[in-house]
């Protein structure tokens, strides 16, 4: 039953919002940085690499820092300024709004709202992956089911993002969101006592297809 509660929180056609936005990955299409499957795996590898390098610490550490507390604000206020590219910013900001609304609405004696007061009163804005560490481990999740969960979620939203760009058929990219499971016990290997001080970036040419991704042509809402 419990596993089937993590499934359900990170099925896509929950309206979390995370389906929206292809984070690089269509600006990397357009600039003519995935030319064949073999540079979208390496795209997705670099991708997911970085997840586990810069994401997970955070993650980690909502799970072992207690709330309310001086070095909670300190990582929240990190998080934010990790985040250099306007439209990341701004849809991990929905994305935060819209989880915790959605979670409240499953659990609501777990307090929930109470994370959302806090940081309001901490004068500080609620991004996606402080908020999912901290939510789910209110709710009662473990940090291992919390890594795992993210990960496939932030693989799914990229592979959901490539069949919608055309980039690839939809069985191709489930059956590459398939092959990719093979490589997430490696990805989960890094240790969850990696605090967020030691969050480091690995994809630095993702990030800069991303900065350009609100100047270019969009078909990801084309029919």
């Amino acid at each position: 039953m419990h596993l089937a509660r993590l499934l359900h929180l990170t099925d896509s056609a929950l309206p979390t919002g995370s389906f929206a936005y292809s984070f690089g990955l269509e600006s990397s299409a357009t600039f003519g940085l995935l030319p064949d499957s073999g540079a979208l795996r390496n795209y997705l590898y670099s991708f997911l690499q970085q997840v586990v390098s810069l994401e997970f610490p955070f993650i980690n550490s909502c799970f072992h820092l207690p709330e309310n507390t001086q070095e909670l604000h300190e990582l929240a206020a990190e998080y934010n300024a990790q985040l250099l590219v306007p439209p990341l910013h701004r849809a991990s900001l929905v994305q935060a709004s819209n989880w915790l609304r959605l979670l409240a609405s499953f659990y609501p004696m777990a307090g929930l709202n109470a994370i959302s007061q806090w940081f309001a009163e901490q004068v500080l804005p609620l991004h996606f992956v402080p908020v999912f560490g901290l939510s789910l481990r209110r709710v009662g999740f473990r940090l291992d089911e919390a890594r795992t969960a993210y990960l496939h979620m932030a693989l799914r939203d990229q592979i959901s993002a490539a069949i919608r760009l055309g980039v690839l058929g939809p069985m191709e990219g489930h059956l590459l969101q398939h092959d990719f499971y093979a490589i997430f016990e490696e990805l989960l290997a890094t240790p969850t006592t990696i605090s967020y001080r030691e969050a480091t970036r690995s994809g630095f040419l993702l990030e800069v297809a991303q900065m350009f991704h609100e100047d270019i042509y969009s078909k990801l809402f084309q029919n």
